[in-house]
């Protein structure tokens, strides 16, 4: 198994220097394994809705989308992105509070510790499941 870091996989997703794509998605489609980080993954969805690529929503889904389904490509855990994404799909929250809500959960079970939330002071967070206001 190897890594990625943000630059390989946004050249991956953009294919926008044909040099780097090409030598991007010759290791993404290799023989090897490839882990995709949670904060390699955060920050490359970040760098796509920021200023200069200004995705949409429906692009962040469809990007993510097309990383679960490449057979080389692995997350730290593909269930809790998986989870991720149908909060982020069916709810006003961003992906990252997704993210942190599910591995926060999954971190517990796998502990052995009970869960009793995320807590959090944005709103748009507390229509995740498990997140609730801190008051």
């Amino acid at each position: 198994m190897i890594a990625i870091n943000t630059n390989v996989l946004l050249r991956y997703l953009l294919q926008d220097d044909e040099a780097q794509t090409h030598r991007a998605k010759a290791l993404i489609q290799g023989e090897t394994l490839v882990l995709i980080t949670d904060i390699v993954l955060v920050e490359t969805l970040w760098t796509l809705k920021g200023k200069k690529y200004r995705a949409d929503k429906q692009a962040l889904i469809d990007a993510i989308e097309c990383l679960l389904q490449e057979p080389t490509l692995m997350f730290e855990d593909d269930e809790t992105v998986w989870q991720a994404l149908q909060d982020y799909r069916q709810t006003n929250a961003d992906f990252p509070d997704a993210l942190i809500a599910r591995k926060a959960a999954y971190l517990a079970r796998s502990k052995g510790e009970p869960y009793s939330g995320t807590y959090t002071f944005d709103n748009r967070a507390l229509a995740l499941p498990g997140t609730k206001e801190v008051r």
